[in-house]
C-alpha cells in the first residue's frame, strides 16, 4: 500500500498537469481565432475606409471645383467668382492612304484631324463659375482651322444650372440647366473632344448628330431618383434648326453640304412646341464590387426635320460602361475601362416636288415619301497597364436601309449613310492630368471608297492650361 501511494500521487499529478496544459492549449487557440476574427474586422473595416475615402476624395474634388475660389468686383450685392479658367489645346499629325477629299468624309467630326500632315483639332477656352448662391455659369469658345486652313470660331456652350431652387427642390435632387448646351444624349455626345479616349469622334455620332455634336439653346431638368444606387432622369427640349441639329431641321447649308439621304430641303420654321426637340435619358450607377464599378443608360430623343412639313425624327440608344481600378492604386494606375454604345435613327423623309435648287427650276425633282432607317454602334476599352501608360482597342459599325437619292445615286455612294466599319487601337501616354500624346491606327473599310478600304495612322498631342472641371464618370 505504502509503495503504491506514491504511484499513485504520480499519475493523479500527470493528469493534473496534461490538464492544465490542453486547458492552456485551448485558451491560446481561442485566442488565435479571436484575434484572427479581429484582423478579418479590422480588414474589412479598412477597405471600407479606403473605399469611403475614395468616394469621399472624388467629391471633395467635385466640391472644390465647383466652390468660389476668388471673388471679382462686385456689383450690388453679387459678383462673378471664377471657379476655373482653361485654355485646352488639341493637335494631330498624319498620314493615310486616301487623298484628304476621302479624309474629309471618313473623319465626320469637326475637331477630328481630316488632312494629311498637321491639323489644328481646336483651342478651347473654358470658365465656369459661381455666380451666386443660386446659380452656376459656365461658358465653352472654340477657335479651330477647317480643311481650307480658314480660321473659324464658335460658340460651344453657354448654360446656367441652377444651386438653389424655390422649396429647397434642389434637395430632393432636381437641377435645371438652361442655355446653349450639348443634348445628354449617350456616352460622347455630352462631353468635349478633350474628354474623348480617341482622337476622333465615333462614325455613328457623326452620322445622327454632324461634325460638332448635337447641341442647341434649350432648357433640361435633371432628377436624381430617391433609390438606393445612383439613378439620374433627365428630360429637356431645345430649338430643332441649326448646323448642330443635322437630324432634326437643321439649316440650308447642312442640306447643301451633307443632306441626309440627299433629300432636298424644305425650309421650316419653329411654329409650336411640336416642333421643337425633345429629349430623355435615364442613367444608372452601380457598385458591382469594391474594384469594380459600372453605368448603363437608355436615351430617346423626337422632332421635327426638314424634308416636309410633317417629317419627323426619332432617334435612341442604350450604352454602358465598366471601370476597374485596384483599392490602392498609383495616381489612378492600372485600371481598366470597357464601354460601348449602340445607336439607332428612324427618319422620316416626306414627298417632295418643286426645285432642288432655287436657282434652277428647269427640272423639277419629285419623290416620294420614305422611311430611312439607320443604325450604329461602337465598343472600346482602354487598360491602363502602367503609370502614365495606356492602351486600347475601339471597334465600329454603322449600316442603314432606304436608298439615298439626289447627290447619290444609291445608299453604297453616300458617305453618311453606306455600311461602315472601323477598327482603331491606340497608344497613349499621360505623364498628367494636363498632356496627353496618343498615337492611333484607323483602318476603315467604307462602300463609298473605290477600294473599300483605307489605312491612317495618327500622332495627337493634348495641352491643358489652367484648371478645368473633372470628367464625368
Amino acid at each position: 500500500m505504502s509503495c503504491f501511494a506514491p504511484t499513485l500521487l504520480c499519475v493523479f499529478m500527470a493528469a493534473t498537469a496534461a490538464a492544465s496544459d490542453y486547458e492552456e492549449l485551448r485558451q491560446t487557440l481561442d485566442s488565435v481565432v479571436e484575434q484572427n476574427r479581429s484582423l478579418q474586422e479590422e480588414v474589412e473595416t479598412l477597405r471600407d475606409e479606403v473605399r469611403s475615402a475614395r468616394d469621399e476624395a472624388a467629391d471633395a474634388r467635385a466640391v472644390a471645383e465647383r466652390a468660389p475660389v476668388s471673388a471679382g468686383t462686385a456689383t450690388g450685392t453679387g459678383g462673378l467668382r471664377l471657379l476655373d479658367l482653361s485654355f485646352d489645346f488639341i493637335s494631330a499629325a498624319g498620314f493615310s492612304s486616301v487623298e484628304d477629299e476621302f479624309i474629309d468624309s471618313l473623319q465626320g467630326g469637326g475637331h477630328d484631324p481630316r488632312r494629311r500632315g498637321f491639323n489644328l483639332g481646336q483651342l478651347e477656352i473654358s470658365a465656369l463659375g459661381a455666380v451666386d448662391p443660386y446659380f452656376d455659369a459656365e461658358m465653352h469658345l472654340i477657335y479651330f482651322l477647317d480643311t481650307e486652313g480658314e480660321s473659324g470660331f464658335e460658340l460651344e456652350e453657354a448654360f446656367g444650372t441652377t444651386r438653389m431652387l424655390p422649396f429647397a427642390l434642389e434637395e430632393h435632387g432636381l437641377e435645371i440647366e438652361f442655355g446653349q448646351m450639348f443634348t445628354e444624349f449617350g456616352r460622347t455626345n455630352p462631353i468635349h473632344p478633350h474628354a474623348w479616349t480617341w482622337l476622333d469622334q465615333p462614325i455613328v455620332l457623326s452620322r445622327f448628330f454632324g461634325g460638332d455634336g448635337m447641341r442647341g439653346t434649350g432648357v433640361r431638368a435633371g432628377w436624381l431618383l430617391p433609390l438606393p444606387w445612383t439613378s439620374e432622369f433627365h428630360l429637356g427640349a431645345q430649338n430643332a434648326q441649326g448646323e448642330t441639329m443635322v437630324s432634326f431641321l437643321a439649316n440650308d447649308e447642312v442640306f447643301e453640304e451633307r443632306p441626309i439621304g440627299g433629300r432636298p430641303f424644305a425650309e421650316r420654321g419653329n411654329r409650336s412646341l411640336a416642333d421643337l426637340v425633345y429629349l430623355a435619358r435615364w442613367t444608372n450607377s452601380f457598385d458591382l464590387s469594391p474594384t469594380w464599378t459600372g453605368q448603363i443608360g437608355i436615351s430617346g430623343l423626337a422632332g421635327p426635320n426638314s424634308t416636309g412639313s410633317d417629317a419627323n425624327t426619332w432617334i435612341y440608344g442604350a450604352d454602358f460602361v465598366l471601370k476597374w481600378m485596384p483599392l490602392v492604386s498609383d495616381r489612378g494606375y492600372p485600371f481598366v475601362e470597357i464601354e460601348a454604345e449602340w445607336i439607332g435613327r428612324r427618319y422620316e423623309a416626306d414627298s417632295f416636288f418643286g426645285c432642288a435648287e432655287e436657282e434652277d427650276c428647269d427640272d423639277p425633282v419629285a419623290l416620294g415619301s420614305t422611311t430611312l432607317n439607320d443604325w450604329g454602334a461602337y465598343a472600346q476599352m482602354l487598360w491602363g497597364f502602367h503609370r502614365s501608360w495606356a492602351t486600347g482597342l475601339r471597334l465600329e459599325m454603322a449600316q442603314g436601309s432606304g436608298d439615298s437619292v439626289g447627290l447619290y445615286a444609291a445608299r453604297s455612294e453616300d458617305p453618311f449613310r453606306d455600311d461602315r466599319m472601323r477598327i482603331s487601337p491606340l497608344l497613349q501616354w499621360a505623364p498628367s492630368e494636363y498632356s496627353r500624346l496618343r498615337l492611333q491606327y484607323n483602318y476603315d473599310r467604307a462602300d463609298f471608297l473605290s477600294d473599300n478600304d483605307s489605312h491612317t495612322l495618327w500622332l495627337g498631342l493634348e495641352l491643358i492650361l489652367g484648371s478645368h472641371p473633372a470628367h464625368r464618370f
